[in-house]
């Protein structure tokens, strides 16, 4: 190690702050909105470079144990339950917008008197110091865990405290300035997300071809490159008429047609038997897509559903159980992790056993559009197309797959189409719990796309292949961008971490001093006698009582926070007093004395609960 500055110390992150960790409540008692009786509970999703308090849980303020759990302007929060590359990550509490406690999954970082808090986060949050809580962390298959144990052992530099305010000025005013360059390419990135969405809204909606389809009128039909005088669905003879997406459309359902006749035919011969009489009246007609709410669309262009165009099946079921004489054999399939919004990421393609009747049937063709069914609200129905990118691949019963009945439909519109309208009208259509969403068959058979005429899907496509081609040039820009300011970040924290960024003052305080006086006050609180709690047992027993009496007295349902309310225990109440009262509040349920019925909204979620007293 090198040696520190003159006046510096070496600590552990123990010596220079005190480490709280976060509450513990059941799952049900979280709210989404502020109310009477609850307090916002900070966890690993508000854990950004400052805190984020845009998407907050609200608990029961009981569930607050000491007013340590409070938190504090300067306090850092850290995040000790996450992935591994963003386990320890912290923020520092610059701003409050409510009083705040902190989950499970984080920790708070309180500066002992004497230590910059500034300072402290600067170092908390360097590459060096996040590599070193990485590597005392605990792993399982997706989480990291940093005990408070291990947590307190992080070893740190401290310097003078002169020295710490110097040092956190100097930064604050070199990185300000890159702060707001990183704010202005954030700003640029979004507005190019946007951008791109726009695009291929326009794109799968017609938009996009406007202008073509205006040179396209203003000449013969034959002398535009590409464009056939005679389409398939024409019997003999020249035509001057381009084929329309609703004419395409029913080529399509012809083709559809004769692929179920194919197929029951077949079934019929294994089976030796002859067609059964009007077996034809047993076709199963496609869906008809729900147009009443969609947009208008471009003179030749029609709405379709998913069905109408293309097969849907399912894939393969992880850890099915079959019997021992079944042969399988390992082939790769599909997850939902590879199959992201506009693209494949096959960085790891993992392997599953499969009978050669499913590799047979789920083998993916070139082609083929691949929707997730689901799991995370921002994974529904996004999805890419398959280009044989994995020799042999199959797919997971998670990840859908159509085959489209005609080569003239484009499957990369679909997906575009997808991707932007279908984010909005799966969410809209599919399951949906508290965390989770989903979507099966039968919604994505029914999921309306546009279909315009064969040769405008073409011209569309190269269109949007040259934009797109310039929108991710732009994009890796700012990506590459971003990555430099983050090395310049930190680059300078490495300065002043190290001793590096202001010059030492020979008549500042030594850090060692400091850690004495930061020793010295902590034997000083253990030696202090253990405040006793005011409330008493006989205090203790006439609130019971007082609670049985509100209740007895309601004679019907009341909700908890009134009840409380009338106990005289409300807002900003002493954490002591709330919890013997809910401890009161378990006696009488134990004894079946108490009965509490959640009350919840339209969606299913809990909004408070409410108590009524059973016996006579």
């Amino acid at each position: 190690m090198s040696e520190l500055p003159s006046g510096w110390a070496e600590v552990v992150l123990d010596d220079v702050c005190e480490i709280v960790r976060g509450i513990t409540f059941p799952t049900a008692e979280k709210r989404f909105e502020p109310g009477s009786g609850l307090i916002a509970c900070l966890r690993t999703a508000n854990v950004q470079t400052t805190v984020e308090w845009d998407d907050l849980w609200f608990v029961p303020r009981w569930y607050v144990k000491n007013e340590a759990q409070l938190v504090l302007l300067d306090d850092i929060l850290i995040s000790t339950a996450n992935s591994y590359e963003l386990v320890g990550k912290v923020s520092r509490v610059t701003h409050t917008r409510f009083d705040s406690t902190l989950g499970a999954f984080i920790s708070l970082l309180r500066a002992h008197k004497g230590v910059d808090a500034g300072f402290l986060y600067y170092q908390m949050s360097s590459d060096s110091v996040q590599r070193s809580i990485r590597e005392m962390s605990s792993n399982t298959t997706n989480i990291s865990n940093v005990s408070g144990a291990k947590l307190k052992t992080l070893g740190l530099h401290i310097p003078p405290a002169a020295e710490q305010t110097r040092i956190v000025a100097k930064l604050e005013e070199l990185l300000s300035d890159l702060d707001a360059g990183v704010a202005e390419l954030k700003a640029a990135q979004k507005k190019l997300a946007q951008y791109r969405q726009s695009l291929l809204k326009a794109a799968v909606e017609g938009a996009l071809t406007a202008d073509w389809r205006t040179v396209r009128k203003a000449v013969r039909p034959e002398l535009v490159e590409g464009l056939p005088s005679v389409h398939p669905s024409t019997s003999s003879g020249r035509t001057d008429e381009p084929e329309t997406g609703a004419q395409l459309l029913a080529r399509i359902l012809t083709e559809r047609r004769a692929r179920w006749e194919a197929k029951q035919l077949a079934r019929f011969q294994q089976q030796g038997k002859a067609p059964p009489k009007d077996w034809q009246t047993k076709y199963p007609e496609p869906v008809q897509p729900d147009t009443s709410d969609l947009p208008e669309l471009p003179e030749g262009w029609v709405w379709a559903s998913l069905d109408m165009l293309g097969e849907i099946a399912s894939g393969v079921a992880k850890g099915t159980k079959r019997d021992d004489a079944v042969e399988v054999r390992e082939v790769p399939y599909l997850r939902v992790a590879n199959v992201q919004r506009g693209f494949l990421d096959l960085s790891e393609v993992k392997t599953i056993l499969a009978t050669e009747r499913d590799i047979a049937e789920l083998t993916l063709q070139a082609g083929d559009i691949l929707f997730n069914e689901g799991g995370d609200r921002d994974k529904l129905g996004r999805g890419w197309v398959w280009r044989n990118e994995v020799e042999s691949c199959i797919h997971q019963n998670h990840v859908f797959r159509m085959r489209l009945y005609l080569p003239e439909v484009l499957p990369e519109l679909i997906s575009h189409h997808g991707n932007t309208f279908g984010k909005t009208w799966f969410q809209s259509a599919g399951k949906q719990t508290t965390n989770l969403a989903s979507i099966n068959m039968t919604m994505l058979r029914v999921f309306p796309v546009p279909l315009g005429p064969a040769d405008e899907q073409r011209e569309l496509l190269n269109q949007l292949d040259v934009q797109i081609e310039q929108l991710d040039r732009q994009e890796n820009a700012v990506e590459h961008a971003l990555k430099q300011s983050t090395a310049q970040r930190q680059n300078i924290l490495r300065a002043a971490i190290a001793g590096q960024l202001v010059p030492q003052d020979p008549n500042d305080e030594p850090a060692s001093v400091l850690l004495e006086r930061i020793r010295a006050e902590r034997v000083e609180r253990e030696k202090m006698p253990k405040i006793r709690k005011i409330r008493q047992k006989k205090e203790a027993a006439a609130m019971a009582s007082k609670l049985r009496d509100v209740l007895a007295e309601a004679g019907d349902w009341v909700p908890a926070q009134e009840a409380f309310r009338r106990c005289g225990v409300a807002d900003g109440a002493q954490t002591e007093r709330i919890e013997e009262l809910y401890a009161e509040l378990r006696k009488l349920d134990k004894s079946d004395l108490l009965a509490v019925e959640a009350i919840t909204d339209e969606q299913g979620r809990k909004l408070y609960d409410r108590l009524k007293l059973l016996e006579g």
